[in-house]
């Protein structure tokens, strides 16, 4: 997984390529861990590149989402692949997160 993440303004972009799965969570966690901290809640994620994610993945996502929405800030994940997207909506998770 490939994350690139570029602050402008009030908002941050992040730019998702890969899979999330058990092999890498740990470091996707890393990557994205000062976005759960930082001072910019508003969070913009373009999921055209990732191909997959794992159950560990989609933690992963709702821990974001508690903590930007903890912080009065908004998620949205964008651009996602036809399969990625049948994931979050099987689980429940197109629900919970906003995706274009």
């Amino acid at each position: 997984m490939d994350v690139k993440i570029n602050a402008e303004g009030s908002k941050t972009f992040v730019e998702l390529n890969g899979r999330i799965d058990t092999s890498n969570a740990d470091q996707f966690q890393k990557d994205i861990a000062p976005l759960m901290q930082g001072d910019t809640p508003d969070i913009e994620m373009d999921c055209s590149g990732m191909d997959y994610t794992s159950s560990q993945g989609l933690r992963l996502f709702l821990m974001l989402q508690k903590s930007v929405g903890s912080r009065k800030g908004k998620l949205v994940l964008k651009n996602m692949k036809p399969q990625v997207r049948e994931v979050f909506d099987i689980t429940g998770f197109s629900n919970i997160i906003t995706i274009l």
